[in-house]
C-alpha cells in the first residue's frame, strides 16, 4: 500500500504540474515520490555494470545492438533479463526439417542456448562453452534461471523469467498483467532448466520482481525497451503477420514489459530514498523496437554485418551439436535470415528519445556544468576546474520521474534552462499513464536554480501523451526561447517563451508529413530560428515556424551550423545505410561513422566511427578518442570539447 501511495502521490504532482504550476512536494509520507531537489546521489568510482530488460530472447540482439557489444567489448559487465519464455507456438522448425509436435518447453531451451551461444561468442568463447546454471531468489520467493559466463575477464549473466508470452491466439499475457489489477501469470517450465516449480505473478509482483533485480545488481548503465511505440495505422492482416499490436508500431509484450521495467525504476529509487540511501546512480536508454521497421534503416554495412553475425548463433542450426537436448538455437533466425527478412529489424538501432550527449553550458568561472538524467533525476557534474576533463560529484536537482535525454537553452543572460519529458504516471492496472514536458529554470548564472514548473504537452489526454519524443530548445537574439518538441502524429509541436518570461500556448507547425524523433534547431547568422527533422521521405526544414525546401533523406538526425546564403544553414547528414557523410553545401569532411552528429561553427563535427568510438573533426583533421570510460550513447561538442557519459554513469570531457 505504502508503494502504491507513492505513486498516487506522483499523479497528484503531476496533475498540478500539467496545469502549468510549479511541480508540489508530495505529503512527507511519500518521500520516495519527491520531485524537490537536494537529495544525496550515488556517486559511482570508477563501477560499471550493463543491466537490460527484453520481453524476448533475441529482443536485445535485435534492438540494443550495436550498443550492448561495444560495452562488452570495453569490459563492461553484463545482465540481460529476458521476461517471456519465448515459448510461442512451440514450434522450432525450418524448411528441411521433419515435422514434429509443437513442444513450448523445448522452444524456449533452445532459445535460451542459442542465446548463451551468441554472447559466448560476443565474449570471444567457443561458442559451445559449458555455462554455469543456478537458481536465484526473487521476491516473494519466486525463482529463477540464471546462466553465468566468466571469460578472459569479463562476465555474462542471463536471467530467465519465463512468463508466457503474448501471441495472436492468446492475449491473457503480459499486455493483459500490465492493464489487468487482478489477473496472475503461472511462469512456463523451460527443458534442462535447473527451475521445475511455477510461479504465479500478478502486477505487482512482476514489477516488485523486476526492483528486486535492480536492488540486488546496482547497474549504472539500464537498457530497456520502449514504453510508448509509435502511432502506427495498419491493416489488419498486416498488423498480425508483423506480430504488431493493434494501433502501435511493436509487439504488445515490448510494450508492457518496458512500461513495467519504468516503473520498476521508479520503485527501486522509491525503495532506496524511503530506506535513507543515495539516489541510486544509474542511466537508461530506451530502444525502439518494430519502430525500425518503418524508417530509413541507420546502420552502415559494416556495422550491421557486426549486428547481424551476432544474430547466427543465436539462431544456431538443428546440425549443430551444442549439448542441449532440446536444440540448438530459435532456427527461424539462423543463417542470413536476419538480413533476408523482409521486416529489417536488423538493419537499425534506434534511440527512443535521441539526443547528443548530456545538456552541457559554461559557468561564470569558465568550468564546463554537464547536466543528466541518473535515477531518473536531474542532475548536474561541474568540471573540477577549467579544461580539466574531469567531474565532481553529481548534484541532485529533482524532478523526477524523468526521460533521459534533456533539452537546454542559454538565455542571453547566461542562465539555464533545462527541459525534459516527465513519466507524470506510470500507474498500469488501469490507472493513468501519462507523460509531460516540464522546465527547471536557473535562478542566476551558475547558481540554484527556481522550482520545476509544468509545461504540459501538446497532447490532450494520456494515451497520446506517451507520444512525445525529446524536447529540443534554442534561445533567440530577440530573447524569446524556442521549445520544440515531436507529437502524437510525428509532426512537430512548439512553445515559445517571451523575453519576459511568460510562456505561450503549444501550436503545431505546418505539416511537412511524417517525421523522426531527434530534432535539431539552430539560429543563423540574421537571428532567424531554423528547425530539421529527418523524415520518411525527405529531411524537413522550418525557418522561422515556416516550411522551408525538402532535404536529402537522412538514416538519421542531422546536424547543422549557421552558413551564409538564403539558407542560413549547413546541413551534414547521412543517408541511410551509408557511413559516409555528407553536406548541403561545399564538401564533406572523411568523417565515416554512423548515428547522432554534433556541429559547431568553424565547422567542427563530432560523431562515432563504425567501431563506436568518439570522433572529431576540425581545422582539416580528425581526431579519435582511443581512452577513457566507455561512452553510453552520443555525445555533445560544446566549445571544442566533447562531453559525454561514460558506462561508469560519470560524465568525461575530452579536448584533443
Amino acid at each position: 500500500m505504502a508503494r502504491r501511495s507513492v505513486l498516487a502521490g506522483a499523479v497528484a504532482a503531476a496533475a498540478a504540474t500539467a496545469a502549468g504550476c510549479s511541480v508540489p512536494r508530495p505529503p512527507s509520507t511519500e518521500k520516495s515520490a519527491d520531485p524537490a531537489p537536494g537529495r544525496p546521489v550515488a556517486h559511482a568510482s570508477g563501477r560499471a555494470l550493463l543491466m537490460q530488460f527484453a520481453a524476448h530472447p533475441d529482443d536485445d540482439l535485435y534492438f540494443m545492438n550495436p550498443d550492448t557489444q561495444r560495452l562488452l567489448d570495453a569490459g563492461v559487465p553484463l545482465v540481460s533479463v529476458y521476461v517471456t519464455a519465448g515459448e510461442h507456438t512451440g514450434k522450432n522448425w525450418i524448411k528441411g526439417m521433419p515435422a514434429t509436435p509443437p513442444d513450448r518447453a523445448a522452444y524456449s531451451s533452445a532459445r535460451h542456448q542459442g542465446l548463451r551461444q551468441a554472447y559466448a561468442e560476443a565474449l570471444g568463447a567457443d561458442r559451445f562453452i559449458r555455462w554455469q546454471k543456478r537458481i536465484i531468489t526473487l521476491a516473494g520467493g519466486r525463482r529463477a534461471e540464471a546462466d553465468v559466463l566468466v571469460h578472459d575477464g569479463r562476465r555474462v549473466e542471463l536471467v530467465f523469467l519465463n512468463l508466457p508470452m503474448h501471441t495472436s491466439r492468446r492475449s491473457m499475457a503480459l499486455p493483459a498483467l500490465w492493464e489487468d489489477r487482478a489477473l496472475e501469470l503461472r511462469t512456463h517450465l523451460s527443458a534442462d532448466s535447473p527451475v521445475t516449480r511455477s510461479d504465479g505473478y500478478d502486477h505487482d509482483g512482476l514489477t516488485e520482481v523486476l526492483a528486486g533485480l535492480l536492488a540486488r545488481y546496482r547497474p549504472t548503465v539500464v537498457h530497456t525497451l520502449d514504453p510508448d511505440p509509435d502511432i502506427q495505422h495498419s491493416d489488419e492482416a498486416t498488423r498480425k503477420r508483423d506480430s504488431e499490436q493493434p494501433g502501435y508500431s511493436d509487439h504488445g509484450d515490448h510494450t508492457a514489459v518496458a512500461s513495467f521495467t519504468w516503473a520498476a525504476l521508479l520503485r527501486r529509487v522509491a525503495d532506496a530514498t524511503a530506506a535513507g540511501e543515495p539516489v541510486p546512480a544509474f542511466t537508461t536508454t530506451a530502444f525502439r523496437g518494430y519502430y525500425n521497421r518503418h524508417w530509413p534503416k541507420n546502420l552502415p554495412p559494416g556495422v550491421l554485418a557486426e549486428k547481424a553475425a551476432h544474430l547466427v548463433p543465436y539462431g544456431g542450426d538443428p546440425s549443430w551439436e551444442c549439448g542441449n537436448p532440446s536444440g540448438c538455437g530459435d532456427y527461424g533466425v539462423g543463417g542470413d535470415r536476419p538480413l533476408t527478412n523482409r521486416k529489417g529489424w536488423v538493419r537499425a538501432t534506434h534511440y527512443r528519445w535521441p539526443a547528443p550527449g548530456p545538456a552541457v553550458a559554461t559557468e561564470p568561472d569558465g568550468r564546463l556544468a554537464a547536466y543528466g538524467v541518473l535515477g531518473l533525476r536531474a542532475v548536474r557534474w561541474h568540471e573540477t576546474a577549467p579544461g580539466s576533463g574531469r567531474f565532481g560529484a553529481p548534484e541532485d536537482l529533482g524532478g523526477g520521474p524523468l526521460a533521459p535525454a534533456l533539452g537546454r537553452a542559454v538565455l542571453r543572460d547566461g542562465r539555464v534552462l533545462l527541459f525534459g519529458v516527465r513519466f507524470a504516471a506510470v500507474a498500469g492496472r488501469g490507472g493513468p499513464n501519462r507523460r509531460e514536458l516540464v522546465l527547471l529554470e536557473q535562478r542566476s548564472p551558475g547558481g540554484p536554480f527556481l522550482a520545476w514548473r509544468g509545461l504540459g504537452s501538446p497532447e490532450r489526454g494520456d494515451d497520446r501523451s506517451r507520444r512525445i519524443g525529446a524536447p529540443v530548445a534554442v534561445a533567440a537574439p530577440d530573447g524569446r526561447v524556442h521549445l520544440f518538441v515531436r507529437d502524437a502524429d510525428k509532426g512537430v509541436s512548439t512553445r515559445v517563451r517571451a523575453a519576459d518570461g511568460a510562456w505561450g500556448p503549444w501550436r503545431a507547425l505546418p505539416a511537412q508529413g511524417e517525421l523522426q524523433d531527434g530534432l535539431t534547431a539552430l539560429i543563423d547568422a540574421t537571428g532567424r530560428v531554423h528547425l530539421l527533422a529527418a523524415g520518411r521521405e525527405a529531411v524537413r526544414h522550418w525557418i522561422d515556424g515556416s516550411p522551408a525546401a525538402p532535404l536529402p533523406l537522412a538514416g538519421d538526425p542531422v546536424a547543422a551550423v549557421p552558413a551564409p546564403g538564403p539558407d542560413g544553414v549547413r546541413v551534414f547528414y547521412r543517408r541511410p545505410a551509408e557511413a559516409r557523410l555528407r553536406t548541403t553545401t561545399g564538401t564533406a569532411p572523411a568523417f565515416a561513422g554512423y548515428g547522432l552528429l554534433s556541429a559547431a561553427p568553424g565547422p567542427a563535427l563530432l560523431g562515432r566511427d563504425e567501431l563506436h568510438r568518439v570522433q572529431l573533426h576540425r581545422a582539416g583533421r580528425l581526431h579519435t578518442r582511443t581512452g577513457g570510460p566507455a561512452p553510453v550513447g552520443d555525445a555533445v561538442l560544446h566549445e571544442g570539447a566533447a562531453v559525454g557519459l561514460g558506462a561508469d554513469a560519470r560524465p568525461w570531457a575530452w579536448r584533443p
